[in-house]
């Protein structure tokens, strides 16, 4: 569930949004085949955002319990760089959707450069209604992608449909820690609305699981290894480099007010979960 007081994103405008996105990534230079946030291990680690971001898909796969012969749906795929990361790791088939055309068309491409279109397959899609059979992936990732969805329980209900019996779902969501401010910062706004986001309701979050037929198996407050080591990264850059900022990191063109991930910088209740729950 979300506050009802949230503007509630639109798929059609969301897939818009990130068509926008990939063409301005791919024109200026600035393309990275991972569209999310990162994962620092210790608060000592010196990886890079990029190695930061491959580490964040390495964490999906060790939850996912994806094999050689698991099948596996990348939910809200971006252009394709976490699915082809699975398919490298562990062998399996990754089924792809985005609601961006731009992206699909982007990561299908990326698949065939790399040899991998037989494994790795990405279709235009709605997560609200999933264009596949009951029961049919053994695994599904949603690596910042539930927090453009404007209903968390009908997208959980069909997980859970199309998730066999003893499948994993591992996501990402964000939410905002306790204590929550008398007043928002402005940063949190600017992302909601730049981004066509919602914050989730963390008080809730284990029921609206439940609620969708899932068996929570882990949740865990990942702020500090993702967010906020993010936003202080991209404000550490900022201040040293002169260089454009890359699409993963910002590169958002929306005016003068707009989104930058170092509008974060130090924003400790602007929170990241990592979930995973399985079918019964």
């Amino acid at each position: 569930m979300t506050d009802s007081t949230q503007t509630l994103p639109v798929p059609e405008a969301v897939g818009e949004l990130y068509d926008r996105l990939t063409l301005s990534a791919m024109n200026d230079g600035s393309f990275n085949p991972n569209v999310h946030i990162g994962y620092w291990d210790t608060p000592g680690s010196e990886a890079t955002i990029e190695e930061a971001m491959d580490r964040l898909t390495d964490v999906f796969i060790e939850r996912l319990n994806a094999y050689a012969t698991s099948h596996v749906l990348d939910l809200g795929c971006g252009v394709g760089g976490p699915g082809l990361r699975v398919v490298a790791r562990t062998g399996a088939r990754v089924t792809g959707i985005s609601i961006s055309e731009e992206q699909i068309r982007t990561a299908n491409r990326l698949a065939a450069e790399a040899e991998v279109a037989d494994r790795a397959v990405f279709q235009h899609g709605d997560a609200m209604k999933l264009p596949f059979a009951d029961a049919s992936f053994d695994a599904v990732m949603a690596l910042e992608s539930i927090c453009h969805m404007p209903d968390r329980q009908q997208v959980f209900t069909e997980v859970c449909r199309v998730l066999r019996p003893g499948g994993r779902i591992v996501l990402t969501d964000i939410f905002e820690r306790h204590p929550r401010k008398a007043v928002r910062h402005p940063g949190i706004d600017k992302f909601c609305r730049d981004l066509m986001s919602t914050t989730a309701d963390i008080d809730d979050y284990v029921a609206l699981l439940h609620r969708s037929g899932l068996r929570l198996r882990e949740i865990v407050d990942v702020t500090e290894q993702t967010t906020l080591r993010l936003a202080d990264e991209i404000g550490r850059l900022a201040a040293v480099e002169e260089r454009p900022v890359a699409m993963d990191e910002g590169n958002f063109d929306f005016g003068d007010d707009s989104f930058k991930p170092s509008d974060l910088a130090g924003v400790d209740d602007f929170g990241c979960l990592l979930v995973t729950a399985e079918r019964p």
